[in-house]
């Protein structure tokens, strides 16, 4: 048992340095979109807003989305305050063929993949996206992004996709607004 407890507290201890959103409890399971389509999802998105993570430090941030061999090629670019633009690229994978919505990417060859549940998405100009990973069921780290096909994206579309958040008793109060300003993001590739 006290192992066990070593365990508990090195692990929060470790995530409570590398996540802005840890909670008590098992992660929770909000639907995701239903009738999802892969291949509408392709393309370019905008962060407009995130939990804050400890791997998205810049500005600017745009996720880039190919379908590849069986696989979705992952690249996500952002310009980092000393004006240098930093990018890393993954893949992702739908998790289960019934709910082509849960997908897991990876970034790194030895690290578990995480999930990337679309929870709502119109295809052209928003996504809703939510990740969990719980740990023994004790406490679960969480990370969402809103993000859009433009770098801006009116406020009720915000609200709303929060308030989908809100419904499944996923908090929004760490979410932050990722500065998407023309004259700032111009150099983005």
């Amino acid at each position: 048992m006290q192992a066990l407890q070593v365990l508990s507290l090195t692990l929060l201890s470790v995530l409570a340095v590398s996540a802005q959103s840890i909670s008590s409890g098992k992660c929770p399971q909000p639907p995701v979109q239903q009738n999802f389509d892969p291949t509408r999802y392709m393309g370019r998105w905008h962060e407009i807003m995130k939990i804050p993570a400890p791997f998205q430090l810049g500005e600017c941030c745009q996720a880039t989305y190919t379908l590849g061999d069986g696989i979705v090629l992952v690249r996500n670019d952002e310009l980092l305050a000393n004006g240098t633009i930093s990018f890393i690229e993954g893949t992702a994978k739908i998790a289960d063929a019934s709910e082509p919505a849960k997908l897991e990417v990876s970034f790194f060859e030895d690290a578990p993949p995480a999930p990337y549940w679309v929870l709502a998405t119109d295809y052209d100009t928003y996504t809703l996206v939510y990740s969990c990973s719980d740990f023994a069921g004790l406490f679960r780290a969480e990370f969402s992004w809103i993000m859009s096909r433009t770098r801006t994206l009116p406020k009720e579309t915000v609200s709303e996709l929060l308030d989908i958040l809100k419904s499944h008793g996923i908090s929004t109060d760490s979410f932050t607004e990722t500065d998407q300003r023309p004259e700032l993001c111009s150099v983005m590739p």
